[in-house]
């Protein structure tokens, strides 16, 4: 939609007012505490899946492990992008934030968020490769190309970001500016540009909705693949162990796309349901992947054991 308005440097905006996510007042200390507890909780579940993979030899030698350390450390960061600014927004301090610092919680938003999503991508074919073609997987998915598909994610995250930063702030902002929304993001920071956004609208549609659309689809694809070589397992010990190591990343996956693609698939939707959708994405699902990750792959806790067990011993000695 067209607009014709003063776009003087007199007028333009310096910086935003985050009106945050709705919510009673009488219930703002719970939800203070509860943010900043999902906060702390989010960075010492990661960084304890972090500092296990490292640990342990048997696991920082093999792809899986690999891309679920770089998952680790994207959530941390994703997580203090957004869960900080968010708990500010239930205390008396000043809502605003400056222009500049828009541009860049942006910017890492869409930057940490699409390697995230690619990243879950690789991840299940990495599952694809070990299950389906077992005897050819140390061939397909090596710690070398392993590296040089996770440095092709942050390439490919980094110049997402920047392509979404630009375009969404090449518009003058002229007033008002308050954004109905969290955070920083594409689509309630448009609804304040003085000019005309369809062109923005369609690359959101295209480049974060059909895109994450279509890794999702190809995460479809690859368990397909696998849950029809798990039914071909003769054992049923086989069977549950391949069906359990996949379905914790199928859980997260689903938290994580399924709201996205509900989101931006719909960049010009005012729909006050937005918010509390984009928060199982943006603050919920980087809390679930160290929990899920954990309780459910039996290397990881044993992993967890085999340290706690040899710091024991040690301390023990002394």
């Amino acid at each position: 939609m067209g607009k014709t308005v003063n776009t003087s440097l007199d007028t333009m905006v310096t910086q935003f007012i985050l009106l945050g996510l709705p919510h009673p007042p009488n219930l703002r200390t719970l939800l203070f505490l509860v943010f900043f507890i999902i906060y702390i909780l989010t960075q010492l579940g990661n960084l304890l899946i972090l500092l296990t993979v490292w640990a342990d030899p048997t696991l920082h030698a093999r792809p899986m492990y690999i891309l679920l350390s770089v998952l680790s450390f994207l959530d941390m960061w994703l997580s203090s992008v957004i869960v900080p600014r968010v708990i500010l927004d239930f205390t008396p301090a000043n809502k605003a934030i400056p222009y500049g610092g828009c541009v860049a919680q942006l910017y890492f938003f869409h930057f940490l968020g699409s390697t995230q999503c690619f990243l879950y991508t690789l991840m299940a074919y990495d599952r694809y490769l070990a299950i389906c073609r077992p005897l050819h997987y140390p061939m397909l998915m090596n710690g070398k190309l392993c590296t040089i598909l996770v440095s092709g994610a942050w390439v490919a995250g980094s110049i997402h970001g920047s392509i979404q930063a630009i375009l969404t702030f090449r518009l003058p902002y002229c007033g008002p500016n308050e954004v109905d929304y969290f955070i920083c993001d594409i689509p309630a920071v448009l609804r304040l540009a003085c000019a005309d956004t369809t062109v923005n609208e369609l690359v959101t549609f295209v480049d974060i909705g059909v895109v994450a659309a279509s890794c999702f689809m190809l995460i479809l694809l690859s368990y397909a693949n696998i849950v029809h070589a798990i039914l071909k397992i003769r054992t049923a010990d086989g069977r549950r162990r391949a069906f359990s190591t996949c379905g914790s990343h199928v859980t997260v996956v689903t938290v994580y796309y399924v709201p996205c693609i509900f989101i931006y698939l719909r960049a010009g939707s005012k729909s006050p349901l937005d918010g509390a959708v984009a928060v199982f994405y943006t603050i919920v699902t980087p809390l679930l992947n160290p929990l899920i990750y954990t309780l459910r792959n039996k290397e990881v806790k044993s992993a967890l054991k085999r340290i706690t067990a040899g710091r024991g011993a040690a301390s023990e000695n002394k």
